[in-house]
């Protein structure tokens, strides 16, 4: 059972991913993360909204739900959308690949890199469910994670 959690669903418009960001970070205050994770975090819920909002549902509005947990100090979010889906996950996971030339192509990236732990699972014309967990760094080594796991 989480110490604390809170789900939220709204429809995929680009205006909801600046709401996604603040109801995050406010969760997330309930662990000592400094400014600087906060803000790591700020960015990987902002890039995996984007993406649904983006790549889920190019044509139009769907359904995107936001999970967040608190349980033994670690922070775990999950992102799901009920569009398109990923064909490839590890290509997608390359810097500067995208489906859409318009796009740098860093979002999972950055999603990899600020957060402890990430976990994408998709099922084209389904949906992508993507798992993100950070644990304050400076209680890192009693939680067993690393950086890079």
């Amino acid at each position: 059972m989480a110490n604390n959690y809170l789900k939220l669903e709204f429809p995929s418009l680009p205006e909801n991913v600046g709401l996604a960001r603040a109801v995050v970070a406010a969760f997330a205050a309930h662990l000592e993360f400094t400014l600087a994770e906060i803000e790591e975090i700020r960015v990987a819920v902002s890039e995996a909204v984007s993406n649904c909002v983006i790549h889920a549902y190019p044509d139009k509005a769907g359904v995107i739900q936001l999970e967040l947990s608190i349980h033994a100090d670690i922070l775990s979010i999950q992102v799901k959308d009920f569009g398109k889906g990923i064909i490839d996950i590890e290509q997608a996971k390359q810097a500067t690949f995208s489906t859409d030339p318009e796009r740098m192509g860093l979002g999972l990236v950055f999603m990899e890199s600020f957060m402890n732990h990430l976990q994408i699972q998709s099922i084209p014309l389904q949906g992508t469910t993507v798992v993100m967990k950070k644990h304050p760094e400076r209680g890192l080594a009693d939680a067993g994670f690393s950086r890079s796991s």
